[in-house]
């Protein structure tokens, strides 16, 4: 089996747990130079995620930079050609279906078919309550949205839906996708998010989960699947540890993978075994021509190992 693999792009969000310095005197230019090395080296996906706004409590960790996804990536497919493009995740609870249906099909359309749709339930309660949703119950708001949003990605061009939060039908949308059926990601580790990766999902996106926890997620989602009758091909992600490829010379952190290209590998490979079909890496970096060389070094000398 091949181990596919992706990268959540620096600059565009800038939580204190994953950014690194440079990334805050960056901007557009260093986005689509990122991009496109990714996809000169092989990368499958370029990923982006979404916050509306960041409450004063939480920016010092989070900080307040969190690009629109949609903006995001529709810019990334005007520069790009092959590379898919995901939202890890977009929190659709926040909009009602139809404005995510019209503003995602269109990214769809405009790249000939590269988006991965990936969603979340969200965790910022002063976002749901600016937006009049109700926080408390944002479960069973995403639960609905994704089946809305099965509809009104379909290939009708008026889709459909009648529900408990959301009512729609005889509304037109076009375009439509590229794609006759747009993947859905479903992001999140807790019980409730495998349930619905794997009850809802074409693909599920843990949030972190150590490599020994993975084997015992990865079996609650087929045993879910297979007792439930869902049939169809699932794709299951995980997250890495921070990579350096090579030996740095300052400090990468403790759980950062580094050292020959053959070695990391061999310690990605791992999750292969597990029955993860895609990785979404980080690499450590000081500057864009580091995170560049490094995307690149990935794609040229760990990639071939991977299968």
């Amino acid at each position: 089996m091949t181990l596919a693999y992706g990268i959540q792009l620096p600059v565009q969000s800038q939580s204190t747990l994953y950014a690194e310095g440079w990334e805050v005197a960056a901007g557009p230019a260093d986005l689509v130079a990122v991009g496109r090395a990714a996809e000169r080296a092989g990368f499958d996906y370029l990923a982006c995620c979404d916050h509306v706004a960041v409450p004063r409590r939480l920016a010092p960790a989070m900080s307040t930079v969190w690009y629109d996804p949609v903006a995001t990536l529709a810019h990334l497919a005007a520069v790009t050609e092959r590379i898919r493009l995901l939202s890890h995740v977009a929190v659709v609870g926040l909009r009602h279906p139809l404005l995510s249906a019209k503003q995602y099909a269109t990214v769809d359309h405009l790249s000939g078919g590269r988006l991965i749709l990936g969603v979340g339930a969200g965790h910022v309660r002063e976002e749901f309550e600016a937006l009049r949703v109700d926080f408390e119950r944002r479960g069973a708001v995403l639960d609905e949205s994704i089946d809305a949003l099965r509809a009104a990605l379909g290939p009708e061009e008026f889709p459909e839906h009648h529900g408990t939060f959301h009512d729609f039908a005889d509304l037109g949308q076009r375009p439509r996708p590229a794609q006759p059926r747009v993947p859905i990601w479903i992001g999140g580790s807790s019980p409730a998010a495998v349930r619905r990766a794997a009850l809802k999902g074409d693909g599920w996106l843990p949030q972190g989960d150590p490599r020994d926890r993975l084997p015992d997620q990865i079996a609650r989602l087929r045993r879910l699947r297979e007792e439930h009758g869902v049939e169809g091909p699932l794709t299951i992600g995980a997250l890495t540890e921070p990579l350096y490829i090579g030996h740095p010379g300052w400090h990468v952190g403790r759980r950062t993978l580094t050292g020959a290209p053959e070695g990391i590998a061999e310690s990605l490979r791992a999750y292969r075994a597990m029955g993860v079909h895609q990785i979404q890496v980080r690499f450590r970096s000081r500057s864009r021509s580091e995170l560049i060389d490094q995307i690149t070094a990935f794609g040229a000398e760990v990639a071939p190992r991977l299968s």
